[in-house]
């Protein structure tokens, strides 16, 4: 995934300096996608030049400047754009996340989609789990190395387990979104 999505996600959510982006971004966005100051003014850097956000400054005359990034149509439309295509790796659920407090500001883009699609990815990979389980951890007595192996295929199969759950609750609203904005176009 690209850190200027997530950045475009946020500047929509609300217009920022760079040290205030880069605050709202640890506190937020940086829970699960990580990127340093540096990375974040960088990338606003790309950004400006790519013609996707601008920087409005502000201060006094002699002293120094605040730069307030926001976003410019051509940003939204990469959003969108990059919104309705399928993840890039199969493993897809930070780019969602994303891709969620995306359509929370510009409406559906298609994260239904990706959300049912990661579903079938993580229902086969539950399924390979148990599949590994059944095979190499029969009932019965396990050694000391044995049980720790068995450890680790658990706590993938919780992984699995507890993704599902999220995207199983997480399903209904964005359908209830579509539904929204379906009425919205009709009205």
């Amino acid at each position: 995934m690209s850190i200027q999505h997530a950045l475009l996600t946020s500047l929509l959510e609300k217009p920022s300096t760079g040290y205030g982006l880069a605050s709202r971004f640890d506190r937020s966005i940086g829970y699960f996608w990580q990127a340093t100051h540096q990375q974040i003014y960088r990338e606003l850097r790309r950004m400006a030049a790519a013609g996707w956000v601008v920087a409005d400054e502000e201060g006094q005359d002699g002293g120094r400047k605040r730069k307030t990034y926001r976003v410019l149509p051509a940003g939204v439309d990469e959003l969108r754009r990059w919104g309705a295509e399928p993840a890039q790796t199969l493993d897809g659920r930070r780019e969602l996340l994303i891709k969620l407090r995306a359509e929370a500001v510009l409406g559906p883009l298609g994260a239904r989609d990706e959300l049912l699609r990661l579903m079938v990815c993580h229902e086969a990979q539950l399924e390979t789990y148990r599949q590994i389980e059944k095979r190499d951890f029969p009932d019965g007595a396990m050694t000391v190395p044995q049980q720790l192996q068995h450890r680790v295929l658990a706590m993938g199969i919780q992984s699995e387990e507890s993704w599902l759950s999220w995207a199983r609750e997480t399903l209904p609203v964005l359908e209830a979104a579509l539904a929204d904005a379906s009425g919205d176009r009709r009205s």
